[in-house]
């Protein structure tokens, strides 16, 4: 899979211009979601690159991550003329650019495509790596292909439209990055003042996140190996978001990883020995920001199911990503149905 273009911008109509122009086509093609046509595509609609530009709408929400959604996308294309040749621009967050990467990779066998990034969990997470997808049969990114966008361009100005709710979201992806990095890098996002935002040091956090996942991606594209660190939290956060979408109360993919941060830490204090110090500071930073998600024991088995359809797992073992210490990354661990139980009671109760 080849690497892919980042731009971190700092003049964002020079830097889609430019973007643009790099991938040759025939038609032009930008899809949003209905929040990001009305808050995002006013920050860009009047460059010159997108005066020909045939625009494509789908709801938002990742409850619109499907597959109806998807044939939506395929349906515009086919009826705006796309060809292999065309270019999709995805404007919007990780919904946005899973949902639309995955459409130009499977349109005509595949068309290149273009992600802006518009919330700060896509900027750092759902944008860069190359994965692609939809929700299906009630689990989350069931269905996608790995293809790298052709560039991905990360602009701050996007950020001030956010609420402090999807801040948060895009923030906890930034934890784990920080958590299967270095010291300094968690204790610097631990420290960061998210009640009196700095944008400028958020844009510096930012990079430096996007840079972790890529040196992680570049080395294991497919994620045959060491990649399987990004999936930290990732495992209890899925069932966690998936449960919650199935009863009708959905929560931000960002929260769902900071609870399951917290699950899957506490894993590894009790199978890798990692240090509980750490552990007790980063649970009261989810806590104090994040909270804690509606649940008792009766879910347990139903939350149990959905890590059984993971797709870490191979064979009938649950696969955990844990850590020894920060840093010290630890993949394809198991944990048994009762070690499982445990470490939902902890998030809790703990």
């Amino acid at each position: 899979m080849p690497k892919q273009e980042i731009i971190i911008s700092k003049d964002l109509s020079q830097d889609v211009e430019g973007a643009i122009a790099r991938c040759q086509h025939d038609r032009l093609f930008v899809l949003t979601d209905s929040t990001t046509l009305r808050l995002c595509w006013p920050l860009v609609s009047a460059f010159p690159c997108f005066e020909s530009a045939q625009m494509i709408t789908i709801g938002d929400t990742d409850e619109n991550k499907t597959l109806d959604s998807l044939s939506s996308v395929w349906t515009a294309l086919q009826k705006g003329g796309a060809t292999r040749h065309s270019l999709l621009v995805n404007l919007g967050g990780g919904m946005v650019t899973d949902l639309g990467g995955f459409a130009a990779s499977t349109f005509k066998r595949g068309m290149a495509y273009i992600n802006i990034p518009t919330t700060l969990l896509s900027q750092v997470d759902a944008s860069v790596g190359g994965k692609t997808g939809i929700n299906f049969g009630g689990l989350k990114n069931e269905i996608g292909v790995f293809n790298c966008a052709a560039s991905v361009i990360l602009s701050s100005e996007f950020l001030r439209s956010l609420d402090m709710k999807n801040i948060l979201s895009g923030y906890a992806e930034m934890l784990k990055h920080g958590l299967i990095s270095d010291e300094q890098s968690l204790t610097e996002l631990l420290r960061f003042d998210l009640e009196e935002l700095d944008f400028t040091e958020l844009g510096r956090l930012v990079s430096k996140s996007v840079s972790i996942k890529e040196r992680i991606v570049e080395e294991d594209p497919t994620e045959k190996g060491i990649r399987k660190a990004l999936n930290l939290g990732h495992t209890a956060g899925h069932a966690l978001e998936s449960m919650a979408l199935e009863k009708g109360r959905p929560v931000l993919h960002g929260y769902a990883v900071a609870w399951g941060l917290i699950c899957e830490l506490y894993l590894s204090v009790v199978k890798c020995d990692f240090p509980k110090e750490r552990l007790r500071q980063t649970v009261q930073f989810i806590k104090m920001h994040y909270g804690d998600p509606l649940l008792d024991c009766k879910q347990y088995e139903r939350l149990y199911e959905f890590m059984k359809h993971d797709k870490k797992n191979e064979g009938y073992s649950i696969n955990f990503t844990l850590l020894g210490n920060v840093g010290d990354i630890r993949i394809n661990q198991q944990a048994t149905k009762d070690e499982i139980f445990e470490m939902l009671d902890f998030l809790r109760e703990g």
